[in-house]
């Protein structure tokens, strides 16, 4: 559930970062996490790139989700211009993400483009801890919207109980759900399934 959240941090070099203990966002605590945004926001150029719901699924029929990805890293590139920029590989192959990456980018930068970049490189880490504040922030307006939707990942028994809940009262999937997402899709067809066989 919720948005896609891609963000882009740019310093003229890392030393607060480092000096600040910034690391991957999923190493950090929720309130240790908006401390830290706010301090990134305020000592770098950033930007954040939100794709909802709705657009997921719409493109998601002819894009994949990392092209979807590639297609918001690369926006930010070109609108921050950096001459170097580390980027954390959304793909199996590093090279392929960062020719996937060169072939959507307008701009001319140099490219650093490595799994876990965000565990190496205080600026991706820095990148990091802003998308999740900004896509936390989201799902703390939906779950005031809907109720304690959980995280809106695939792995959270909270979200999947909500979900499961919401098909079982509703007939159909919450706003703000991924139509798109394979997890969604199944579990409102075996409500359907189950339905059917109540008429058995």
């Amino acid at each position: 559930m919720g948005p896609l959240v891609v963000a882009a941090v740019m310093v003229e070099d890392d030393r607060l970062f480092r000096e600040w203990g910034v690391r991957d966002s999923k190493l950090h605590k929720p309130d240790e996490r908006e401390r830290l945004a706010e301090l990134i926001r305020s000592h770098s150029s950033w930007k954040v790139v939100v794709i909802g719901t709705e657009e997921i699924d719409e493109r998601r029929g002819s894009t994949s989700l990392n092209t979807l990805e590639i297609q918001a890293f690369a926006s930010l590139l070109d609108d921050l211009r950096p001459h170097k920029a580390f980027v954390d590989a959304c793909d199996v192959s590093e090279s392929n993400f960062r020719r996937s990456l060169m072939r959507q980018m307008k701009s001319q930068t140099e490219l650093v483009c490595e799994h876990k970049a965000d565990q190496t490189y205080p600026v991706v880490s820095a990148a990091s801890i802003v998308a999740k504040v900004h896509r936390d922030d989201a799902m703390h307006r939906i779950a005031d919207e809907l109720g304690d939707v959980g995280s809106g990942y695939t792995s959270d028994p909270k979200t999947r109980a909500f979900l499961e809940k919401w098909i079982k009262e509703k007939g159909d999937l919450p706003p703000h759900t991924r139509r798109s997402w394979a997890t969604a899709k199944q579990m409102l067809g075996a409500s359907k399934i189950s339905k059917l066989s109540d008429w058995e």
